[in-house]
């Protein structure tokens, strides 16, 4: 069904015709986000799962308190 779908003259039509739908500035500022979401995606997945486990196992020792709802009169 897809055999012959990602040829390089495909490809190169595809990106002619976003170039003309999007234009150039928004192509780099699509290319740009994109960009950054892979990196972000990739420290999370890098990240020391013991550093999280230590922020949520030492809870703080005094919780704050939430005042009384009425005031005593």
């Amino acid at each position: 069904m897809f055999e012959g779908l990602f040829q390089p003259m495909h490809l190169i039509v595809i990106l002619v015709i976003a170039l003309l739908v999007f234009g150039p500035n928004k192509i780099s500022e699509l290319g740009k986000g994109l960009g950054q979401g892979i990196k972000n995606f990739k420290d999370a997945v890098n990240e020391d799962p013991n550093k999280n486990a230590a922020k949520t196992a030492n809870p703080p020792a005094n919780p704050p308190t939430n005042p009384p709802a009425n005031p005593p009169a």
